[in-house]
């Protein structure tokens, strides 16, 4: 199996979950004693989280870069960038691998296609649902995509930074998100796309009227397919 480096810390709450879902994965395929062939890099957050919150993205660009091009020096065969926001900065690393780099967006693309949707609805950070270096990279690939209303966008923000990235999981936050999962399906949306990491440790398949798409387990999914891991064993 080809060795996966993952780049975290953005949170360290969904870095945990993609390190657990590889590992019950490939034990899952495998059997026995397997488990996953990972490198892990997890950063300092509050350091990147100023870079966020001060528009300073070439520096955010740079320190991806540096490390991912530490992943693959210590011997990651592809990496993933285990957070959906920090894609806007993740040109200047994606450009300067000589390994496969599976962007997050094209991976949740590929999911919505297979199970034959056409219109997404788009959960995450603020910025992953209004910018357009995420919301653009999946209508390339064909789907049509909805956001919550700005006052929803500024909830589930607020629920992503304040509560789920400092491990904060509420029945009162999960009912917002419910309720806001719900005004998508109601504006269309034929399956809803988690594409804040950190989303899919609160919410559920029941929580929803549609599918969802959960980023980090679906990256964890496709990371696997790609370095060989094998096929599921049932």
């Amino acid at each position: 199996m080809t060795t996966i480096g993952v780049l975290g810390g953005m949170s360290w709450e969904s870095t945990a979950l993609y390190y657990r879902l590889a590992n019950e994965l490939v034990r899952e395929r495998r059997g026995g004693l397997a488990s996953a062939d990972l490198l892990v890099r997890s950063v300092d957050f509050a350091a990147v989280r100023e870079l966020q919150l001060d528009g300073r993205w070439d520096e955010a660009g740079a320190l991806l870069q540096r490390e991912g091009l530490a992943l693959q020096a210590a011997g990651a065969g592809l990496v993933v960038l285990a957070t959906n926001y920090m894609h806007k900065a993740a040109g200047p690393l994606e450009a300067a691998l000589d390994v496969p780099f599976l962007h997050l967006a094209d991976v949740v693309a590929a999911a919505a296609r297979r199970r034959g949707v056409e219109v997404v609805g788009l959960l995450g950070t603020g910025a992953t649902m209004t910018e357009d270096f995420y919301v653009d990279r999946l209508r390339r690939s064909g789907l049509r995509v909805v956001v919550p209303g700005a006052e929803d966008v500024s909830r589930v923000d607020g629920a992503v930074f304040g509560e789920l990235c400092r491990g904060v999981f509420s029945e009162a936050t999960r009912e917002d998100l419910r309720r806001v999962a719900a005004g998508l399906v109601g504006t269309g949306a034929q399956a809803l796309a988690l594409c804040c990491t950190e989303l899919e440790l609160l919410l559920r398949p029941q929580d929803a009227a549609v599918p969802l798409l959960p980023s980090a387990r679906l990256h964890v999914e496709a990371a696997l397919e790609a370095a060989g891991a094998g096929a599921p064993t049932r």
